[in-house]
């Protein structure tokens, strides 16, 4: 049981409004102050709700190495979401980690193939690495240019 949360599992009401605000924050566009607000309320209660936020506020923050992270933690509670491997999907590609970023949208696709969106994101990291490997340029990380840029 997490802390602040009563006997029978149910977050206090004090979570349940700590929640709330940083969904508003994330639905309003401030993404980092949701950010704060969802990392406080992972401290003392990580399900997997909060865990989707936090994602997803470091996500439209575009902190995507830490939402990568938090969204491994979910995909590994919670394996059947299919959300949470879309988000982590695109927060790889963002990452240019094409290969992992193939295989979570490719789930997420399995999963709800009707999110066009999943089906999106999929047919073009799967086109980035087709072309990659057309082209014998690495399949993971930054293409280097002729001035080493």
């Amino acid at each position: 049981m997490a802390s602040g949360s009563g006997p029978d599992g149910i977050p206090s009401a004090h979570e349940y409004d700590w929640y709330q605000r940083a969904f508003e924050l994330l639905e309003s566009g401030d993404s980092a102050a949701a950010a704060i607000l969802f990392q406080r309320l992972r401290d003392v209660n990580s399900n997997p709700s909060v865990l989707e936020g936090l994602g997803r506020a470091f996500f439209d923050a575009k902190q995507y190495g830490h939402a990568a992270k938090v969204l491994g933690e979910l995909v590994e509670k919670a394996p059947d979401n299919d959300y949470a491997h879309f988000l982590l999907g695109l927060s790889l590609w963002r990452l240019q980690k094409f290969i992992p970023a193939r295989d979570h949208l490719s789930m997420a696709f399995v999963m709800k193939p009707q999110r066009s969106e999943y089906g999106t994101a999929l047919a073009q990291v799967k086109s980035t690495l087709r072309h990659r490997t057309e082209q014998g340029m690495p399949l993971e990380g930054p293409i280097q240019g002729q001035d080493g840029v």
